[in-house]
């Protein structure tokens, strides 16, 4: 196993422009010896900073790119050039960026829970982008709105909610008044999801963590985090089947999605399905994980294969 001394998170972040929309990206070289280059491809409530300590822990196998997406992390979102930022836009701009920043290699691609979403829709738009991925990995990722394990009435509540503030004048009141910081103190960790984000933080780390959460919340753009909120329980796809085997990391404590129906899905879409199952005792490490509590969400199984030298 490598060993990686890393400087801080903002030493590796470089501006991103791309279609008229300015962003951030986060490049770690890879270490001596390694020549795989994988793309991380973040999930919903995200920015480059929340995965620091998963980028740290994979960077052991090679390089990590992880781009910021649209409407998250701080980046323009797709409205400021006039267009909705549906799963097929998302799809597009990762298409676009990998053929720009990978001309001539190959990648191991990562994506996590909606992140997956992008990263397998992307391949079904672009197939020609297919033989460019040595490896392909799902991270507690999913493919179809059948997969969330929430109940019938959550979910018709959350996919109401995502529509209704997706809207510009809902999503304005939302922003200054839900998302005021005082609000989000007071009232955040009282909510369902904040619950079990906050059930195993004791006080040390508690301010770290709402401070973090307030943080996320204000550089995502509210209108993309519901819109895209409200298209991923909807989704579907399992209409095109991609020409991979597929790695899928799976956590027993799942909260969020049933993992029997995930793995039919999955064998819908792709030629092989390896499920390992990860020691992380939630959905996703902490938003303040470092690299060692972020390291049981990888499984040994899978680490093995990462740390094969491929051929450029």
């Amino acid at each position: 196993m490598a060993k990686v001394k890393h400087k801080e998170v903002a030493d590796y972040i470089e501006p991103l422009n791309m279609n008229g929309l300015k962003g951030r990206m986060l490049r770690v070289p890879a270490p001596t010896g390694k020549k795989r280059e994988i793309l991380f491809v973040y999930g919903h409530h995200s920015s480059l900073e929340r995965w620091w300590g998963v980028i740290q822990d994979l960077n052991q196998y090679g390089a990590v790119t992880m781009p910021d997406l649209p409407g998250f992390g701080g980046m323009d979102s797709f409205y400021k050039i006039g267009q909705k930022p549906s799963i097929d836009a998302m799809a597009d701009y990762l298409a676009t960026f990998i053929k720009l920043r990978y001309k001539h290699k190959k990648i191991s691609v990562s994506g996590l829970s909606f992140g997956f979403v992008i990263a397998t829709r992307m391949l079904q738009r672009y197939p020609d982008l297919v033989d460019k991925v040595d490896m392909f990995i799902s991270v507690v990722g999913f493919s179809h709105h059948e997969d969330f394990a929430f109940s019938r009435r959550r979910y018709w509540f959350y996919r109401i909610l995502a529509a209704f503030f997706s809207y510009r004048i809902p999503a304005f009141f939302f922003k200054n008044i839900a998302l005021n910081p005082l609000v989000l103190r007071v009232a955040y960790h009282k909510t369902n999801n904040a619950k079990i984000k906050f059930a195993n933080t004791d006080k040390t780390n508690h301010k770290a963590q709402m401070d973090f959460e307030i943080h996320l919340w204000h550089c995502n753009d509210v209108r993309t985090y519901m819109y895209t909120a409200n298209q991923f329980l909807k989704v579907d796809n399992c209409n095109k089947q991609i020409n991979l085997p597929l790695w899928h990391v799976s956590v027993k404590d799942e909260q969020y999605f049933n993992h029997y129906l995930v793995l039919q899905h999955l064998k819908v879409i792709f030629k092989k399905v390896t499920v390992v199952v990860s020691s992380m005792d939630s959905h996703a490490p902490s938003i303040i994980a470092d690299v060692k509590a972020a390291a049981p969400l990888l499984p040994t199984k899978l680490r093995r294969v990462l740390a094969r030298n491929i051929k450029t």
